[in-house]
């Protein structure tokens, strides 16, 4: 739905489907005798161009391909870095929450343990309202294609004015996993997660970091096309990398790319994840025949 006149409005309540009583209970809310509580359970734009299946729907001869893959609504908008209408999860009160304590009863797992995590919100306004606590996780350098932050847990609470309360939450495998396809099964990368507190997607109260290691391999067989970040999917793999990087200097390799502007450091290790394997025989890092040695290595 598009809303061009939405900053025109002094304020805007969507009642979405209130039933027989939706009149009473507009009044009431308009009035202040209720506060309104609810979130947005989807992301609106601010135009019907930008929606992630503009292009691909309603489709020709009665097929529609489903091209957006896993980033629809707010996987999409975050992605793309876009500006929205409103945020997933999005929310207004007649009162103000205030987030703190976030806490992790472990910094470093296994993905067969479990996470759990506490964190604190306090009504610091003058009315009782309610407040849907959001938890996002987010993986700092994903290997696979996957969202800048996805959805895990919510908890609903109510709170009287000056009350403060602790929400709770419980993350196992699944909260850190995608679906892939080589395993048939769902897969946690190992490598460092950000748990991040919210009252919707794009407003982030509270985030803390937690490495997790994985357990499981994808199957992988190697070639002069694999990339350098392909070998850090396997145990193998991730020893040559360590082993090859481990002469060099990266105090001096951290200066050079600080100096070549903001960003330069993420964009020369994205390079090195995205570098075929032959390119190590280019660069002179080794032979062909020791390239070759490698990959039966990594093979066997």
């Amino acid at each position: 739905m598009e809303l061009p006149w939405a900053d025109k409005a002094g304020a805007i309540l969507c009642m979405y489907l209130g039933g027989e009583r939706v009149g009473e209970a507009a009044v009431k809310l308009l009035t202040g005798a209720e506060n309104p509580g609810g979130k947005l359970a989807e992301t609106w734009l601010l135009r019907l161009e930008d929606n992630p299946s503009y292009l691909n729907f309603p489709g020709v001869d009665g097929q529609v391909n489903y091209r957006e893959d896993i980033y629809i609504g707010y996987r999409y908008y975050d992605k793309k870095d876009m500006k929205v209408r409103f945020p997933f999860g999005h929310g207004l009160s007649y009162t103000r929450f205030q987030y703190s304590d976030l806490g992790l009863d472990k910094t470093s797992m296994e993905d067969t343990d479990s996470l759990t995590v506490t964190c604190k919100v306090k009504n610091v306004g003058k009315v009782a309202g309610k407040e849907a606590v959001q938890l996002y996780i987010r993986e700092k350098t994903p290997f696979a294609s996957r969202p800048i932050r996805e959805l895990k847990g919510f908890e609903k609470i109510e709170l009287q004015p000056g009350q403060e309360k602790e929400v709770r939450f419980t993350l196992d495998k699944r909260s850190f996993a995608y679906y892939e396809v080589k395993l048939h099964d769902w897969y946690v990368e190992s490598g460092e997660y950000v748990v991040e507190i919210g009252a919707s997607s794009r407003d982030i109260r509270l985030s803390a970091d937690v490495q997790i290691q994985g357990t499981r391999e994808i199957p992988m067989t190697f070639t002069y096309e694999s990339t350098v970040g392909d070998l850090l999917k396997t145990a193998r793999g991730r020893a040559f990398v360590e082993q090859m990087t481990a002469g060099s200097d990266k105090e001096s390799i951290q200066k050079d790319t600080e100096a070549m502007g903001e960003g330069s450091a993420k964009m020369a290790q994205r390079m090195m994840f995205e570098m075929p394997l032959r390119s190590i025989v280019s660069f002179g890092r080794m032979t062909m025949e020791q390239l070759d040695g490698l990959l039966a290595s990594l093979n066997a």
